[in-house]
């Protein structure tokens, strides 16, 4: 499954009513980890294709989005399952602690 660009003209549709759970990554084009992250979110998104969706979320593009999930730091992953934070984690993590987070 493609990486989905999360605005917050989809966010209702693409993370809360999702049946699947869905990763989110806050980053910045700025910010250097998350560049790191980048590509291990797009392998993840790849690897469970079906069984989670993964979007990001551009924090200088969308900032009422960030602050709703009181963003301080990125990169930030959330997960949201049935609509509800299921967990949220700040930092660059390798491929195996993100799917874990799912």
């Amino acid at each position: 499954m493609e990486v989905l660009t999360i605005t917050s003209k989809n966010f209702e549709q693409e993370v809360l009513k999702s049946d699947l759970p869905v990763l989110l990554d806050f980053w910045a084009s700025w910010c250097g980890p998350c560049k790191m992250m980048s590509p291990i979110v797009d392998e993840v998104a790849k690897e469970l294709n079906g069984k989670a969706k993964v979007g990001k979320i551009n924090v200088d593009e969308e900032p009422n989005l960030a602050s709703s999930f009181n963003i301080m730091s990125i990169p930030t992953l959330v997960v949201i399952e049935n609509g509800k934070l299921k967990t949220q984690s700040v930092g660059v993590k390798s491929k195996e602690e993100v799917i874990k987070m799912i």
